[in-house]
C-alpha cells in the first residue's frame, strides 16, 4: 500500500508534468492575456515577495545551528549575530540606496527579534527538524537550483519582449547564458519558503482553525506572490509553476527523510 505522503509526492509531480506541458504550449498566451505592468497589487509582490522569506530563513539558520548546544541561554548567541547582520544590512540599504537590502535586512532583523523575544526561554532542540527542512529548502531552491537554472537557461522575460514576441521561447528550450534570467522565478521559490512550516500543522483535524489559518496563510501568500510575478511581466506561468513545484517536492522529500526516517527507525530500534 502507497503511504499518503507518498500519494502526496505523487500527485504533486503529476500536477507539475501536467502543469508543464500547459503552459509550454500557452505561456505567450497567458502573459499577454494577465499582464499588466502598472498593476499595484502586481508591483506590490514585485516589492515585498522575497522580504518574508528572508526573515524566516533569518529564524531558521540561527535556530538550527543553536540548537545543537544543550545549554539553553547559549543557543541564542546565532540569533544575536543574526539580528546583528540584518540590521547593517538594513543600515547598508539606506546608506546605498538599495530597497532590497532595506527591506530584506529590515525583515530578518524583525523577524529574528520577534523570534528571540517569544522563544527566549524555550529549548530550541524542540525547533531542529523544522529549521533544518526550512534551510535545506532555502540551499538547494532559492540559492543553488534557480540561479544555476536562470544563469544557464538564459530565457528572456515577457515584458524584454520584442513588440512581435519573435523572441519568446518555451521554458523547454534552453538558451544558455545571455544575461536574461526568466526561468525560474526567484519570488516564488522565496514565496513557497513557508510551505515547510505545513509539517508543524499537518496532525491537527482537517477542519481545526489553526491548520486552516495556516494553510490559508502559507499557500495564500505564496500563490498571491506568483502570480503577482506574471502579472507585471516579471515571469512566465511555467517559471513560477517550476520554483512552486520544487519547493514542494523538497519540502515532501525532506520531511521522509528527516521526520519520517527517524520515527521509523526509532519505532524499530524498541522492536529490537
Amino acid at each position: 500500500m502507497i503511504k499518503p505522503i507518498n500519494k502526496l509526492l505523487i500527485f504533486v509531480i503529476l500536477v507539475w508534468i501536467i502543469l508543464a506541458v500547459f503552459f509550454g504550449f500557452f505561456d505567450l498566451n497567458i502573459s499577454i492575456a494577465l499582464v499588466d505592468e502598472n498593476s499595484a497589487w502586481g508591483i506590490f509582490g514585485a516589492d515585498y515577495g522575497e522580504a518574508p522569506g528572508y526573515g524566516l530563513i533569518g529564524i531558521a539558520i540561527p535556530t538550527l545551528i543553536g540548537s545543537y548546544n544543550k545549554d539553553i541561554k547559549k543557543q541564542k548567541i546565532p540569533a544575536y549575530v543574526t539580528i546583528a547582520i540584518g540590521f547593517l544590512l538594513f543600515i547598508l540599504g539606506f546608506v546605498f540606496d538599495e530597497q532590497d537590502l532595506i527591506l530584506d535586512g529590515g525583515a530578518i532583523f524583525i523577524c529574528v527579534t520577534i523570534f528571540l523575544i517569544f522563544m527566549f526561554n524555550k529549548d530550541w532542540q524542540n525547533f531542529r527538524k523544522i529549521s533544518a527542512v526550512i534551510t535545506i529548502l532555502a540551499v538547494l531552491n532559492p540559492l543553488i537550483i534557480v540561479q544555476l537554472m536562470k544563469l544557464f537557461w538564459g530565457r528572456i522575460r515577457f515584458r524584454d519582449l520584442a513588440p512581435s514576441f519573435i523572441d519568446f521561447t518555451p521554458w523547454f528550450i534552453p538558451q544558455g547564458i545571455t544575461g536574461n534570467q526568466s526561468f525560474p522565478s526567484g519570488h516564488t521559490s522565496m514565496s513557497f519558503m513557508f510551505v515547510p512550516l505545513l509539517i508543524l500543522v499537518k496532525h491537527r483535524k482537517l477542519k481545526h482553525p489553526v491548520r486552516i489559518i495556516t494553510t490559508v496563510l502559507v499557500l495564500g501568500w505564496a500563490i498571491f506572490v506568483g502570480l503577482s510575478r506574471i502579472v507585471v511581466g516579471a515571469h512566465y506561468a511555467s517559471d513560477v509553476l517550476f520554483s512552486a513545484m520544487m519547493a514542494s517536492v523538497i519540502t515532501i522529500l525532506f520531511y521522509k527523510q528527516i521526520y519520517l526516517k527517524n520515527s521509523e527507525e526509532k519505532s524499530q530500534n524498541k522492536l529490537i
